[in-house]
């Protein structure tokens, strides 16, 4: 076999492999002043998850940046917004009307004030509960119907403390296990959604 001949069958090959079926995305901020603060908790959980799938997320894609896996049988697109959180939705809708992919299956990881730090909750729609990130992606897709995990990051320590300081400041080292420790837990929990078990996923790592 020649080399053109080799290159002729990877290039058949490449172009056999099925698109994404799904997207698993995580919010958060670009720029390195951001990097492990609690609004990029969505980025950090995100890294893990492709860490454990063997790769990295460093493709430039979709205004984001992307790696491609395989979770739980399904092809899945991995995807960072470089749009700051306000924009996210640009990025999603670009991707997700690339693939053709609806929004059931469009699995958003981000921060949740709400919760305790290093807490779960996984919701199969919902409103943006004051998340700007997510308020961006259901003015783009035209829908809150899109599955989620919630990760904790702790409320304001006083009522007085500016929100957008609490939410850009960064993890103490125990909080930072309790957010490594939810962030392991996420590929499990999508690979049970993507299975179509979100009721058992929801059993399980709901805190």
């Amino acid at each position: 076999m020649s080399i053109f001949d080799a290159f002729a069958k990877l290039e058949a090959e490449r172009k056999t492999v099925s698109p994404p079926g799904w997207l698993l995305v995580g919010l958060g901020n670009p720029d390195r002043k951001y990097e492990n603060t609690r609004h990029n908790t969505g980025f950090i959980c995100l890294d893990r998850a492709a860490k454990d799938l063997g790769t990295e997320i460093l493709r430039k894609k979709f205004d984001a940046l992307t790696a491609e896996g395989v979770i739980a049988g399904q092809r899945v697109l991995l995807m960072k917004p470089m749009t700051y959180m306000n924009l996210s939705g640009t990025a999603v809708e670009k991707a997700a009307s690339f693939y053709k992919i609806p929004p059931e299956r469009v699995l958003v990881i981000f921060d949740d004030i709400s919760l305790p730090v290093g807490k779960m909750r996984l919701r199969k729609k919902g409103s943006a509960g004051g998340h700007n990130g997510i308020k961006s992606i259901i003015d783009y897709l035209g829908t809150d119907a899109f599955p989620r995990i919630k990760v904790g990051i702790g409320g304001k320590p006083r009522p007085e403390y500016d929100l957008a300081d609490w939410v850009l400041s960064r993890f103490t080292e125990a909080e930072r296990r309790e957010i490594d420790g939810a962030a392991a837990n996420c590929l499990p929990a999508a690979e049970m959604i993507i299975k179509g078990d979100f009721e058992g996923a929801m059993a399980k790592f709901n805190g």
